[in-house]
């Protein structure tokens, strides 16, 4: 049955209740005529009450998911800024470890520290979300080219350098390091933007650009100050 307005519906239910009731009082009415009055009634009511009934699931938000569908470059971009960060945070722990180092050199390694730590937890966490097994162990050999070119990994000859050096040679050593590997990142990170399609991906990606571009031009004024 379609849909009965609700003004209509209540004129025609006071109309039957008006001729019930006549009917009734003069006993002309038969019983079944009666009866079938007031089904008609209840039937127009029914009708009335869903048309005005909500939808549940008209009503009902969508609901986004944080495991929209990720595409090579999507998963590509996460395996491979993963170890990346991992590498900044070493470089920041042996900066930190100097005795006597630059307070603003300080500062800016623990910047990095906060920033790209839960960045990895998260990564990790949309890897888990996509099915994706993630190995550590496989990425130092992999091919970084196809995330934009050399992604500036200090190899391992840096590392040791930054390790074993004094705390003045270290605020240097640290900046330009870190500097390289920052441009590396935004590299990686403008490939994702132009080739990646997970929300998530692509929101992580402009952090990365916006957030390790400005510490570049803060790395490039230090040295200049040092």
């Amino acid at each position: 049955m379609g849909r009965i307005p609700g003004a209509v519906w209540r004129h025609h239910l006071r109309t039957l209740t008006r001729r019930i009731e006549g009917t009734t009082m003069n006993k002309k009415l038969p019983i079944a005529v009666s009866t079938g009055v007031l089904t008609l009634a209840l039937v127009l009511t029914g009708c009335a009450d869903n048309s005005t009934a909500p939808s549940s699931e008209s009503t009902s938000p969508s609901q986004s998911s944080s495991t929209s569908a990720a595409n090579e470059a999507d998963e590509m971009f996460v395996t491979m800024m993963i170890p990346h960060h991992e590498q900044a945070i070493e470089m920041a722990d042996m900066l930190l470890a100097k005795d006597g180092a630059d307070a603003r050199v300080v500062e800016l390694a623990e910047q990095i520290k906060a920033a790209q730590g839960p960045e990895i937890d998260k990564m990790l966490g949309w890897l888990e979300d996509w099915g994706v097994e993630y190995d550590p162990d496989s990425m130092g050999g992999m091919d970084h080219g196809s995330m934009g070119g050399d992604d500036s990994m200090m190899s391992e000859e840096d590392m040791t350098m930054l390790e074993r050096a004094d705390a003045v040679e270290a605020n240097s050593l640290f900046l330009e390091q870190m500097i390289v590997h920052h441009e590396g990142a935004v590299d990686m990170a403008q490939t994702a933007l132009d080739d990646a399609q997970n929300p998530d991906v692509l929101e992580l990606a402009q952090q990365v650009i916006d957030d390790q571009t400005a510490e570049i031009a803060t790395m490039q004024e230090l040295l200049g100050q040092l």
